[in-house]
């Protein structure tokens, strides 16, 4: 394992290598006396996994194969990262959370606990690449939200807690609580019943 800075481990991790822990951000190049990752306990690092500098993670994390997790991303419990995703700089990730392989997390992205996001999902943060115009917002996924595969959110949006966005979905606007988003652009629809817990009988 090649670590970098001053990482703090966790008991029973298990290390497939190459692991690169503590990667230097652009201002600790040339540096050797800086933070590095922090991951807890019972934590599986897949072959090619990179972790940067000032990165906090939680108990009983796992990755798949050649992901990368860039500076100032903080992570918490139970979160699984599938192969080749990449989360940008300064993420705050919840408990509970599962991202499929090849997953796209930008800059400034919030996702709470209990979220699920499928393989090919792409979030973004720059409404007016690459001018910047107005600064750059990444998505907001709240709490047991559930996001299809290869998805696209723009710069900014918040899906509300409880609700799912279908397989292949644009979302240009926000998403209410326990509802639907489907389509190109995103139309908002009830969620089904099914999917609701209530039987016919409750209406």
């Amino acid at each position: 394992m090649k670590e970098y800075g001053k990482n703090t481990i966790g008991e029973n991790v298990q290390v497939f290598e190459p692991v690169t822990l503590g990667f230097p951000s652009r201002d600790n190049l040339n540096k050797t006396d800086f933070s590095g990752t922090t991951i807890g306990k019972n934590a599986v690092l897949r072959s090619g996994t990179i972790i940067y500098c000032d990165v906090e993670i939680g108990d009983d994390f796992q990755t798949g194969h050649n992901v990368v997790i860039r500076e100032k991303t903080r992570i918490g419990n139970r979160v699984a990262i599938g192969t080749a995703t990449v989360i940008e700089g300064n993420c705050s990730i919840g408990n509970y959370v599962s991202l499929q392989s090849m997953v796209y997390i930008p800059t400034d992205t919030i996702i709470e606990d209990s979220v699920f996001i499928g393989p090919n999902t792409v979030l973004t943060n720059d409404r007016y690449p690459p001018s910047r115009t107005g600064g750059l917002k990444g998505p907001h996924i709240r709490k047991g939200a559930a996001i299809g595969a290869n998805t696209t959110l723009v710069p900014g949006v918040c899906i509300g807690e409880g609700a799912l966005v279908a397989a292949g979905t644009v979302v240009t606007r926000d998403v209410p609580d326990r509802m639907l988003a489907i389509g190109t652009p995103a139309r908002i629809k009830d969620l089904p019943r099914q999917m609701t817990g209530n039987s016919s009988h409750d209406k």
